[in-house]
């Protein structure tokens, strides 16, 4: 008779639903698979916005599109990771959240598998209707499939300090070295001061902006930014009674006061984009990357983008050669930057506590801590 083994998973129900801690059975990898005990599973704004139904996604599910572990298991001819390290059962690994096909025009002719028709993702698409439903980084274990990008952490590297931008970090790679990288000696101005805010700063300072501006909120998120040395400056536009004022306050930075070279939108509120524009000066750029779910319509003005004849881009999430470049440079931001203090890790019991402090602003990056 086999006893099966059981793994806690927390569970999206349906949309408006409160996510609930299911027991789900543990299977063997298959041939290309492999088995990983989640140390932590992140908390992403994305995640709030799934629960609240703003991407047409399945359910039930099992939560969480960011994670690292240890390697439990591996099935047949899963033997290198990403870059070809040999993986071994105990090594401490982090995954992409996406397969792509491989075969659509997007991955085939655009080069763009972020944009891939048949995308797989953890934690998003993949209900407990497939197999055994561990399929999400809210959980003890996660099933990889075949095609999933893993990559081993350097030796030594701060488990919680990868996690603060676990799926922020490879989303901002993916924005500034491919759609509208930073260049030498720019101003940047930054919309939002949650994790993607910060990935998009931490990586504007590396790649040699003169100045880097924080627009967001509330203030504690951005006092832990400046103590963390992200930002140069930090505005913000979340507590105080006047937002035009803030945006004033951030133009008034600009050279000559009259915009960034490039303004990053990553605050994830449509209106954001309306104030975005007129931050940026007369023949700037717009990246928009924070509008990942369909958060509504918003009221622009097209006149902004035409008088200063803006560069607009948009960004769309993470591949896997984004998260290999991500973790590549983790010495360095964790060197540079203070990330572990950005991290506060939750028992996985507590996740809709944690949901809650994510929601309300009070912790930048949440956890869930498994073991």
């Amino acid at each position: 008779m086999t006893t099966w083994e059981f793994a806690a998973a927390a569970v999206l129900e349906g949309f408006g639903q409160t996510v609930s801690i299911r027991k789900l059975r543990v299977p063997e990898p298959n041939e290309g698979e492999m088995l990983v005990d989640v140390t932590y599973g992140g908390i992403c704004g994305t995640d709030l916005h799934l629960q609240q139904g703003h991407l047409p996604i399945p359910t039930p599910l099992t939560l969480g599109h960011e994670g690292l572990g240890t390697v439990r298991s591996l099935g047949a001819g899963t033997t290198v990771d990403a870059c070809g390290a040999t993986l071994h059962v105990g090594d401490t690994v982090m995954w992409a959240s996406s397969i792509s096909c491989g075969q659509c025009m997007p991955c085939r002719q655009y080069r763009e598998p972020t944009l891939c028709e048949a995308r797989r993702t953890y934690g998003v698409n993949r209900s407990l209707a497939e197999g055994a439903g561990l399929s999400g980084a809210w959980a003890e274990t996660i099933l990889l499939h075949p095609g999933v990008v893993v990559v081993k952490l350097p030796q030594g590297a701060d488990e919680l300090a990868a996690m603060s931008l676990a799926c922020a970090g490879p989303t901002l790679v993916h924005a500034l070295y491919e759609r509208r990288p930073v260049r030498l000696g720019e101003t940047v101005i930054v919309q939002g001061s949650g994790p993607v805010g910060l990935a998009a700063a931490a990586l504007a300072h590396m790649a040699g902006a003169e100045k880097v501006i924080l627009v967001g909120g509330p203030r504690q998120r951005l006092d832990l930014a400046a103590k963390c040395g992200i930002g140069h400056h930090h505005i913000d536009i979340v507590d105080g009674a006047n937002p035009q004022q803030a945006l004033d306050q951030a133009r008034a930075l600009t050279p000559g006061g009259t915009g960034a070279d490039l303004v990053i939108e990553c605050a994830g509120i449509p209106g954001a984009v309306a104030q975005g524009l007129t931050l940026a000066r007369r023949g700037g750029s717009y990246l928009v990357v924070g509008q990942y779910t369909d958060n509504g319509d918003t009221m622009l003005n097209p006149h902004q983008i035409v008088h200063r004849q803006l560069d607009i881009h948009g960004s769309w999430a993470f591949s896997g050669a984004h998260l290999v470049e991500y973790v590549r440079l983790l010495p360095v931001l964790s060197n540079r930057f203070d990330l572990r203090s950005l991290v506060v890790p939750f028992p996985l019991a507590d996740v809709r506590i944690a949901m809650e402090a994510v929601a309300n602003g009070t912790v930048i990056k949440a956890v869930l801590q498994s073991a």
